[in-house]
């Protein structure tokens, strides 16, 4: 995917985020995400800090979880990261980084599509609530989540992923058939919330 196309999705899916955590009570704020520990204000604060990372605030992060997992150190770098936020400042922060090239030093411009896509569904589906993923952005996404994965730590099974609205497969094994935006779910350990999943790899996701 080439790079202005690249920054469109992320500009347009940081916008679509942020108009529907606008609208969000100040109670679903502290509801628990998708991703364990992980409050909606976590993880809405981690997705706008992607623009607000520079080289020395890679090496604090490095230097203070020495010996700690990946992981661990995102983790505790989300935790760090949010607990002067609000809700005020969090949506303040999309607004002041709406457009932004920006990204995390030793990162690609992927990984900020990756985490977007991503993590949008890790708020809206413990509140029921739903946003599609553009299919082009999903697929790119999904591919770069399979180089990611086992430093991740995200297990998938041994399945074979097959796309049911795009020209995608990926993997051998059992077969788990979905449309792309539930296939990257799948990719990044999330199999668990996946919907719309058929065949016989799905009884094998983790």
């Amino acid at each position: 995917m080439d790079p202005a196309t690249t920054w469109q999705h992320i500009h347009r899916e940081r916008r679509a985020l942020a108009s529907l955590l606008s609208d969000l009570p100040p109670e679903a704020w502290q509801q628990e995400s998708v991703c364990p520990g992980w409050t909606v204000l976590d993880v809405a604060a981690h997705i706008i800090s992607n623009p607000q990372i520079g080289w020395s605030d890679i090496g604090r992060m490095t230097v203070r979880n020495l010996g700690h997992s990946y992981n661990t150190m995102l983790y505790r770098a989300v935790k760090d990261w949010s607990t002067d936020q609000t809700r005020e400042l969090v949506l303040a922060d999309f607004e002041t980084y709406d457009g932004s090239l920006r990204h995390v030093p030793v990162t690609t411009r992927i990984e900020p599509m990756l985490d977007v896509l991503v993590h949008t569904q890790d708020i809206l589906r413990p509140l029921g609530l739903a946003h599609d993923m553009p299919v082009d952005a999903a697929i790119v996404a999904a591919d770069r989540a399979r180089l990611h994965a086992r430093m991740m730590g995200w297990r998938t099974g041994h399945v074979r992923l097959v796309a049911t609205d795009a020209d995608w497969a990926r993997g051998r094994g059992p077969t788990v058939s979905g449309p792309m935006q539930e296939l990257l779910l799948v990719s990044t350990g999330r199999g668990r919330v996946a919907k719309e999943l058929t065949g016989d790899g799905v009884a094998l996701l983790p």
